[in-house]
């Protein structure tokens, strides 16, 4: 596999597996926001971005301050 390509699918299968540990977890954000993720995008100028049920707009999954875990 050409290595453009490997790296390619390495990103996507970063992505699946952020959606699969973040969507549906209950986070709280360094500005103190909280809430439930409900999407994860990918974001060629910012990376890796969420968005939080009940609020408007997008955040880069860096501003994540806690997250529910699985016990």
């Amino acid at each position: 596999m050409p290595t453009a390509k490997l790296r390619a699918s390495t990103i996507l299968a970063e992505l699946e597996q952020a959606q699969r540990e973040l969507v549906g977890k209950a986070v709280i954000l360094t500005d103190g926001k909280a809430g439930t993720v409900d999407e994860i995008w990918l974001d060629e100028a910012h990376g890796l971005r969420i968005s939080i049920r009940g609020h408007e707009g997008k955040w880069p999954v860096s501003t994540i301050k806690l997250a529910q875990t699985d016990r």
